[in-house]
Order: C-alpha cells, then structure tokens, then sequence
C-alpha cells in the first residue's frame, strides 16, 4: 500500500469540506465527535484490514475514534444502502471497493445509484490479487497448476469473498482464459476463505495482498503468481498470471465513501408533498 501520510491526511480531512458535510459540521473543527466507518463485508479480510488501518491511523491524527462497523451480507448493498440513507453530515463512511461498481451489473434492481448517492472522499489502496494455493496442490506454478486443473476437472474448489466478488471474477477470468474448470465456493468475506484455504478445505483463492502476504511468506500459503500486468513490488519474485496467460489482467482497489444525502432530501420532499396535500385538502373542505 502506497500512500504518503501527509497526503492521505490531506484527503481525509477535506471531507469536512465536501457538500455532503452539512453547515454545522463545517462551522466547527472536523471530525468534533467519533466516526463511523461502515464495511460491507465480514471481518479479517482484506477491506476490513484496510479499513482499520486507516481507521487507527485517522483517529491518532484527528483526535476522534473511527470506529468500524462491518455489516456484510447482500453482496455489499446492505451496507451500502446503510449509508445512502445515513445523515449526510460527515460522521458516517463507507469503505468503497470494486463490489460496488460491479453490483449494477448483477442486481437488476437497487435501492440507490451508487454514483448518484455515494460521493467520493478518497482513494485509499489499489493493487493485484495474488493466486495462492494450499500447500497439498502438486503445483509449483500457473502453468503445472493448469495442467493440474485439466488433469482433474471439477475437483479443484475455488474459494470467494463472495459470488460477483473481485475475487470471484478474477477467478472465474482465469477458468475462462485457461481453459479450465474449477468449482466456485462463496464465502462471506475474505477472512473466511484465507481460513479454509489455510485449512486446506479448498485449494486456490485469488487473495489480496493484504490478507495473504504474511501467509505465502511463512510457507502457509503458495503464491503462484499476481493479476496485474506488472509483479507486485510486495512480492517481487512471484510473477504475474500474464506471463503465462496472455492478456490476463485484473485488480482491486479501495477508497472512502460518504452520503451525499438524496434520500434523505426525497424523504422530506415526500413528507412536504404529503403536507401540501393535507392542507390543500383542508382548504377545499373549508371552502365546501
């Protein structure tokens, strides 16, 4: 993760200065109480790690706990729906991720417009995933590992973060590009799948660098190669899946999100229209 702290500090403080921070935050020293950073998946993984990090790192800067709130479930939109409808005054965040902007893809109907009501506070993390394998597949790189997989269709299970996940898309990429067959296993956050993968209840997982680095380097985990286009400077001598299978490229990224309040204003306008129309109705009575 490559962020320089002044310049991190500068983009989370300027949500104080965002529209959807109302006038009363504004007027007073921002953040002036805790808060709430909301995560839409379960603890241990990747964004939950992220967003703890910079959680920590904000409060013994801002001088007010960030507190983390994670609520997965609903492929990330329950968490996301959470905020939309939050107060648009600064003291509720969402940790964003590419989730959200593959979920309008998969869901035909959504209570909000993730781009219409989540404005954008700062990026925060972006970077490959890493094709980790349990230590029992006789596979020492991608190439072996496509062999195996060929060699053995449908027995090989291929852990997610979640159906529509970047995980899963990057792994299902991978099936499509190789030629090759493996069956999905969704689990509830990244946490969860590091674990089973660990204990051995699956065999491959495309893991972000931040749940699985201090695994692959202790020799729990075997890193076969990174997704992006170049090698990972936190793992520069695993290679790329591109240097085996051409054209494949896929990534992840992270960044903080804020309400920017329009359910909030439609419900009142829906409650003004509704007294617009009880006094109108008043009138008319009292004029009959």
């Amino acid at each position: 993760m490559k962020l320089p702290r002044r310049n991190f500090l500068h983009l989370a403080a300027s949500a104080a200065a965002l529209p959807v921070v109302s006038r009363i935050a504004r007027a007073q020293a921002y953040p002036a109480r805790p808060v709430r950073l909301i995560v839409p998946v379960a603890p241990a993984g990747a964004a939950d790690i992220t967003a703890r990090l910079m959680g920590q790192w904000l409060s013994e800067r801002l001088g007010q706990p960030f507190v983390i709130d994670n609520r997965p479930g609903g492929g990330t939109n329950i968490a996301t729906e959470a905020v939309v409808h939050a107060s648009a005054d600064g003291y509720t965040l969402l940790l964003c991720g590419v989730f959200n902007a593959t979920n309008a893809a998969f869901y035909d109907k959504l209570n909000f417009n993730f781009l219409r009501d989540i404005a954008p506070v700062a990026g925060v993390f972006r970077g490959p995933y890493v094709m980790v394998v349990h230590p029992s597949v006789p596979a020492r790189s991608v190439p072996e590992f496509i062999a195996y997989a060929k060699a053995t269709p449908r027995k090989i299970n291929m852990a997610s973060s979640g159906t529509g996940a970047a995980p899963h898309l990057a792994g299902e990429l991978f099936k499509m590009v190789a030629g090759i067959d493996m069956v999905h296993v969704p689990y509830r956050g990244g946490g969860p799948a590091v674990t089973d993968l660990i204990a051995g209840q699956v065999q491959v997982y495309f893991a972000t660098t931040v749940s699985s680095i201090e695994y692959v380097r202790t020799g729990r985990l075997r890193a076969l190669a990174v997704t992006t286009a170049a090698r990972s400077e936190a793992l520069p001598d695993i290679p790329t899946v591109a240097e085996f299978v051409p054209g494949y490229e896929a990534s992840g990224w992270f960044g903080l999100g804020a309400p920017k309040g329009h359910a909030g204003r439609n419900h009142r306008h829906a409650q003004q229209g509704d007294q617009r129309g009880s006094r109108r109705s008043q009138d008319e009575s009292a004029a009959r």
